[in-house]
Order: C-alpha cells, then structure tokens, then sequence
C-alpha cells in the first residue's frame, strides 16, 4: 500500500510553465487582433446612425419647406419632429444653422466623434461633407 502511494506521487500530471505562457501569449496575440477590429465596426456603427439621422432630418426639412410656404428659414428641430416623430429620438445629435428661405445646414454628431453636415446651398444644390478620422459619406 504504502509502495502504490509513493509511486503515485512521484508521478507529475499538469501543465508546466512554458506550457501555460505559450496559451497566454496566443490569447494575448488573439485579443491584440480581436479588440481593435471591434472597436472599428462599433465607430462604423455611429456613423451609419449620424448619416442616418442626418437624412431623415434633410427629408422632413424639405417636407417643411413645401408646408411653410417655401422658407426654411423658421424651422426648428420641434417643427421636424412634427414632420417626422422619429427625429426625437436623436434630436440631441442633430442640429439646424445656416436657415435661410432656400438655405440650410444640418449638423449631425456620431457617437465615434466624426461630424456629418448636409448643406442646401442658394443654387438648390446639395453639399454633403464630413470631418473626423476616415469619415466619409
């Protein structure tokens, strides 16, 4: 009896230490590859929501336009709101300036930081620009 006990514990079963760095050094190599690609489609994300926003706040500025008798120059983010209910929901993140009866800019403000901005110009021309790292439209 007491010979089966020493036998088993001269015995070693396990991992050994180089064993067990070389499993965290891939995980750490896995992560390094993984967590960077997330954060990158989560920012693509945010944009696609601020353009999205961005939109729908240009289609009820022109809704606006046809029912104030050609002006945008009164409109105001609680008007749209009337135009389209969806724009509550974002209405933080978006902004009106440059009003005018045939101009305006919309200023919408992704979570990632980028800036889209949808400009009517006088001409009825229509500017759609971005700023922020890799933004575009």
């Amino acid at each position: 009896m007491l010979e089966k006990f020493r036998e088993r514990r001269n015995e070693e079963s396990g991992f050994t230490l180089v064993e067990l760095l070389v499993v965290m050094l891939i995980l750490g190599i896995l992560a390094a590859i993984a967590i960077p690609a997330f954060f990158s489609q989560r920012d693509k994300g945010y944009d696609s929501d601020a353009k999205a926003n961005a939109r729908t706040t240009q289609t009820a500025m022109e809704t606006y336009f046809i029912d104030n008798d050609g002006t945008y120059a009164t409109a105001t983010i609680a008007d749209l709101e009337d135009i389209e209910g969806t724009i509550s929901d974002f209405a933080g993140s978006v902004a009106l300036s440059g009003l005018a009866a045939n101009t305006y800019t919309i200023t919408s403000t992704s979570d990632s930081g980028n800036t889209y901005l949808i400009t009517r110009n006088a001409d009825g021309s229509v500017d759609q620009t971005c700023t922020g790292d890799g933004c575009k439209w």
